[in-house]
């Protein structure tokens, strides 16, 4: 089953659909104590309806890149959007509102809450929000193939079918963009390849954006494009890349095939 475009019925959100790209990122960099470079500028746009990964060895900037993207770290420098808004003229309740409303989040853990049911965790963003419920987390469960454990509890459910949550809950506020940080490090093979999947499919389907880090070249190869890191730097790109080219680029990066 496809995804259903729940769309917002807000003002700021009917601009932000105006904008061609789902991300941009001008100049980014991060410094933290003591002068360490996490972060040296970097210039980056995904345009709407992408799903790009992100790669490349311990430590080369691949998660502060990321949270800088998603609002999560503030950068030193240089300016990022999602849509048309740039976050560094929010404040910090207004980022958080964006975040909630604006922004899905799957992470390696699926950071259910055990005490609530699968379909209560699905609707929390919409809640949180202030948003109508109605039958949305339901339909959300549907497209992940949960349509029939919405009153389980999550220890009830497999570690795959927790991220199938997670992913559900993630874009069931239908969001600019969706960050997942290393989605598939938790997961067997099996249930590494259904949520990669499911994100695919929220990307050809319904036309979300999808920003992944990863360490995992089979997960990267589900991308549309994948750009690497090394020392905080963007390295190099692959559009439709195959794992095999992919573990050729991290060798050469030093990580070694995975």
């Amino acid at each position: 089953m496809s995804w259903q475009r729940w769309g917002r019925t807000t003002a700021t959100a009917e601009r932000a659909g105006t904008w061609h790209h789902a991300l941009t990122l001008e100049g980014v960099s991060r410094t933290y104590q003591r002068g360490v470079v996490a972060l040296h500028p970097i210039h980056l746009t995904v345009p709407r309806g992408r799903f790009l990964a992100v790669m490349g060895p311990s430590g080369c900037g691949k998660s502060t890149l990321l949270q800088c993207a998603a609002g999560l770290d503030r950068p030193t420098a240089g300016t990022v959007r999602i849509g048309g808004t740039e976050l560094s003229s929010l404040k910090e309740t207004a980022l958080t509102r964006l975040r909630r409303e604006r922004i899905g989040f799957v992470f390696q853990a699926h950071h259910l809450v055990p005490s609530l049911s699968v379909a209560e965790n699905v609707s929390l963003p919409l809640l949180l929000g202030g948003q109508a419920v109605g039958d949305r987390a339901l339909r959300g469960l549907a497209a992940v193939g949960l349509g029939d454990r919405g009153q389980a509890l999550p220890s009830e459910l497999s570690g795959g079918q927790c991220q199938r949550v997670a992913i559900a809950r993630a874009l069931v506020t239908a969001p600019d963009i969706v960050f997942a940080d290393e989605p598939t490090g938790a997961l067997d093979p099996a249930a590494a390849e259904e949520a990669l999947k499911l994100l695919r499919q929220a990307v050809d389907r319904d036309g979300h954006t999808v920003v992944m880090v990863t360490h995992d070249p089979f997960a990267a190869a589900w991308a549309d494009e994948v750009l690497f890191l090394m020392r905080g730097k963007l390295v190099g790109r692959q559009e439709r890349p195959e794992a095999a080219d992919i573990r050729r680029v991290l060798k050469n990066l030093g990580e070694g095939a995975a």
